[in-house]
């Protein structure tokens, strides 16, 4: 397995990233009318995305990284629900809808598979001691 060295390198943020350009291209057909409401809305959440996950690479700590990738999660659930309203008001197509819908379930599975990975490998590396049976004989006059 090679190295992650930077927040470009993790898949969850590669994927995410593709989302990301494809909600630009998609808004910029977007009625001029909604260029600074549903259009840029739907851009800053999913630009929010990327942004939770280089955040929180930046921290330093898995349990902050964690923290990170759920705001991320998040954003791709606010970009979904957007995606409703921009499908609605027929600024996108079913087709389009449902390409972008589903870049984000696959930007929402990564996140999920780093967090799962994250706190499986925190288990593996924490110090756990061996539990042992035992017992201890006290004297007859003591127990009770």
């Amino acid at each position: 397995m090679e190295k992650i060295k930077s927040f470009t390198d993790l898949d969850s943020w590669r994927v995410g990233h593709e989302f990301v350009l494809a909600v630009y291209k998609t808004t910029q057909a977007f009625p001029a009318v909604e260029r600074f409401a549903l259009a840029n809305q739907l851009q800053r959440a999913a630009v929010g995305i990327t942004s939770n996950i280089a955040e929180g690479f930046g921290t330093g700590s898995d349990a902050d990284f964690v923290r990170f990738l759920g705001y991320a999660r998040r954003s791709a659930s606010e970009t979904q629900s957007q995606l409703y309203a921009a499908l609605d008001q027929y600024y996108i197509s079913s087709e389009k809808f449902d390409e972008i819908y589903s870049k984000a379930n696959m930007t929402e599975r990564q996140i999920n598979a780093l967090i799962g990975y994250l706190s499986r490998s925190k288990d593996q590396r924490s110090v756990r001691e061996e539990t042992t049976d035992y017992t201890l004989d006290l004297p007859d006059d003591i127990q009770d």
